[in-house]
C-alpha cells in the first residue's frame, strides 16, 4: 500500500480509468477553477471590520478589543482543532465541551481540595482523564459499534453529572496565581491563549495534510468502505480521533479554569455551538467542501470579531446564539451543496 493516500484517490480506488477530482477537466487551470469562494471568509472578515469600524469606532478599534478578540476565542480555536481531527476520520464528538467543563472542575479541584496538587501534576491528571473520556467514546463507537452521535450525546449526560457530583453545585476557586500565570500573560504584545492556538493549528495542520497517517484519516472519513478495502484499519481512525478530540477538550478546560480563576458545573456547554459552526463554516474556506484547520481557524475568528461587535453595539445576549447559528446552518448547507457538486463531477469525470 502506499505511503501516501489521498481521500480523492481511495474513492477512485478499483475502478479503473476513473480520473480523480483533482485531476478531472473541470478542476484544472484558470482562475475560474480557483474559485474566489473559498477566500470568502476573508472578503466577509474585512467587510466586518470596516462594519464595525464605522459603527462603534470609539470601542471596536482600541488594542483592548482585539487583545479581547484574540484571546478569548483561543479556547474555541483549541476545542475546534480537536473537533476537527474527529470530523475528518468520521466521527462526531458532541461531548467536547462537556468535557472542557468537567476538566476544569477536575483541574480545580485537584489543586483546591483534597489532595491539593501543585499545578503541573494536577494539569497532567486532569489531560489524562480528559483523554480517558474520549477513549472512552471509542470504545463504544469503535468496538462496541454505537453511533457516534448517540455515544457522545450519552457522554455529555455522563460528564453532566460527573461534573455536579464533584462540585456538589459550587464554584471551584479561586485558583493560586501559579496557575492563572499560565494564561495570563502576552507574547510580544499578543494574548499567550492565542500563541498557544496558534501552535496547536500549526501541529495538527501538519499533522492532517503532511503525513501519511493524516491523509488516511481523510480517507477513512471521506470513504470508510473504499478506505478498508484500500488496506487503511479505518476503526483505528475512528478511536483516535475521538481521544484526540477528549485530550484537546481536557486541555482547553485547563486553560479555560486558568483564564476565568473559577468554575462551575455550568462552565462548558455554551461552546458546543461556536466551535461547530467554526468547523463547518471551515470547509466553505481554502478546502472547499473538506474539514482544514486554516479554513477552521479563519472562522473562528471571523463569528468571534462578528459576536464581539455586535456585543460592542449594544445587541442583546441572545443574538450571540442566534448568530452563530445561523453560521452553523449556513456552513452545513454550503458544505453539503459543495459535497453533491462534487460527487458529480467524480462521476461525470468516471463517464468520460
Amino acid at each position: 500500500m502506499s505511503e501516501v493516500i489521498d481521500p480523492h484517490e481511495v474513492r477512485a480506488a478499483g475502478e479503473p480509468g476513473k480520473v480523480p477530482p483533482s485531476e478531472s477537466p473541470a478542476r484544472t487551470g484558470g482562475f475560474k477553477q480557483i474559485g474566489i469562494g473559498r477566500f470568502s471568509g476573508i472578503v466577509a472578515f474585512v467587510a466586518m471590520l470596516v462594519l464595525f469600524s464605522l459603527w462603534v469606532p470609539e470601542s471596536f478599534l482600541t488594542s483592548s478589543t482585539w487583545s479581547t478578540i484574540a484571546g478569548s476565542n483561543a479556547i474555541i480555536a483549541l476545542l475546534a482543532l480537536g473537533l476537527l481531527v474527529s470530523l475528518a476520520a468520521g466521527a462526531y464528538d458532541l461531548s467536547f465541551a462537556q468535557n472542557a467543563g468537567f476538566s476544569a472542575i477536575v483541574v480545580g479541584l485537584l489543586m483546591t481540595q483534597g489532595p491539593q496538587l501543585g499545578v503541573v501534576p494536577a494539569i497532567l491528571v486532569t489531560l489524562v482523564i480528559g483523554t480517558l473520556v474520549g477513549a472512552f467514546n471509542g470504545c463504544l463507537v469503535g468496538f462496541l459499534g454505537v453511533d457516534s452521535f448517540i455515544a457522545t450525546l450519552g457522554t455529555v449526560a455522563l460528564l453532566q453529572g460527573g461534573a455536579a457530583f464533584i462540585s456538589s453545585g459550587e464554584y471551584v476557586g479561586p485558583f493560586s496565581s501559579s496557575f492563572t500565570a499560565i494564561t495570563g500573560q502576552s507574547f510580544f504584545g499578543v494574548p499567550i491563549m492565542f500563541v498557544y492556538a496558534l501552535i496547536g493549528a500549526v501541529i495538527v495542520w501538519y499533522a492532517l495534510e503532511h503525513t501519511p497517517l493524516g491523509r488516511r484519516c481523510f480517507a477513512s472519513g471521506a470513504n470508510p468502505d473504499a478506505a478498508r478495502l484500500a488496506g487503511i484499519r479505518t476503526r483505528r481512525f475512528v478511536i483516535g480521533g475521538l481521544v484526540f478530540s477528549g485530550a484537546m477538550a481536557s486541555l482547553a478546560g485547563v486553560l479555560l479554569a486558568s483564564s476565568l480563576n473559577s468554575v462551575n458545573q455550568n462552565i462548558g456547554p455554551q461552546y458546543m455551538l461556536p466551535v461547530f459552526a467554526a468547523a463547518f463554516l471551515g470547509t466553505t474556506q481554502f478546502k472547499l467542501g473538506r474539514f482544514n484547520v486554516w479554513g477552521t481557524f479563519l472562522a473562528v475568528y471571523l463569528l468571534g470579531t462578528g459576536v464581539q461587535g455586535l456585543q460592542l453595539a449594544g445587541a442583546e445576549v441572545w443574538v450571540t446564539n442566534v448568530f452563530n447559528g445561523a453560521a452553523l446552518i449556513i456552513a452545513v448547507i454550503y458544505a453539503r451543496n459543495l459535497n453533491q457538486r462534487r460527487k458529480r463531477r467524480e462521476v461525470e469525470a468516471s463517464e468520460s
